[in-house]
């Protein structure tokens, strides 16, 4: 893992996007980090990585949590069946 300041990510950004490919690299600005450069081999996992910060799949995913530990889900089997004949 590499730390970087803005100011040298902006100068030399085509190695920095290099190193980011044997590990994350930290972006700092006033010396506190505020971003991350991360390499993406496909993509499948820049898909999954939007989703992963997407805020308005994680309001979905909170609110499907409410509703199964309030008894209100529907069985694993019957989410798939539906799934598959739709």
């Amino acid at each position: 893992m590499k730390i970087a300041s803005v100011a040298n990510v902006k100068a030399k950004f085509s190695a920095y996007i290099k190193a980011s490919k044997a590990g994350p690299v930290i972006v700092t600005k006033n010396g506190k980090p505020v971003a991350v450069l991360i390499s993406m081999q496909d993509e499948d996992e820049i898909e999954r990585l939007l989703m992963a910060y997407s805020p308005q799949l994680q309001h979905i995913l909170q609110a499907a949590e409410k509703q199964i530990q309030a008894g209100k889900g529907i069985p694993h089997e019957t989410f798939w069946a539906d799934i598959v004949t739709k």
